[in-house]
């Protein structure tokens, strides 16, 4: 009886330690169930907009630079599966944020993944470093509830993820 309490012991606390070793290596500084830390974000018109200002929204921020050639696999398909779905939808917000670009190259970007939906500047990378480590890679997708508590994140793009975070979405939408 010792030695299978001892197994089960020595089971759960691997998992436990493989469990935090891959949070970490996806250099996250903000978890699931944490609120979304608060940033001012300018876009290429001159428009700025607030994350506080968008509680109330289902809130999708997706971080991303013309460099990372995962992001520009992935962008299509927030573009076709996420944007276009609910671009109309009022209690929805998707804003992708460049990592340190100036507005030419992010506007370029845009036009050559053929998204639409809006892409915000992050001059030296502040806000990607409110939500991850400065040094940790993109893209990122943060996904956040009407309450403005953090209920996904994702590293990479995995289609299989990717399509539960499109559900995730949809539901909280449907609320």
């Amino acid at each position: 009886m010792k030695k299978i309490l001892l197994i089960i012991v020595t089971v759960l606390f691997s998992a436990c330690v493989l469990a935090q070793e891959e949070e970490n290596e996806t250099q996250f500084k903000v978890k699931v169930g944490d609120f979304a830390p608060d940033f001012e974000m300018a876009l290429p018109d001159g428009s700025k907009i607030k994350l506080s200002e968008l509680k109330g929204k289902v809130v999708m921020l997706q971080f991303t630079a013309s460099w990372c050639g995962v992001c520009r696999k992935e962008m299509p398909f927030i573009e076709s599966d996420i944007w276009q779905k609910h671009k109309d939808n009022e209690g929805f917000a998707l804003y992708g944020i460049d990592r340190d670009e100036p507005v030419e190259t992010i506007l370029a970007f845009a036009k050559k993944t053929g998204v639409t939906y809006p892409i915000g500047l992050d001059p030296k990378a502040g806000i990607f470093e409110l939500y991850a480590e400065r040094e940790a890679g993109i893209t990122r997708n943060v996904i956040i509830d009407k309450d403005g508590k953090i209920v996904m994140l994702t590293r990479l793009y995995n289609p299989t993820e990717f399509q539960e975070m499109v559900k995730v979405i949809d539901n909280l939408l449907a609320d």
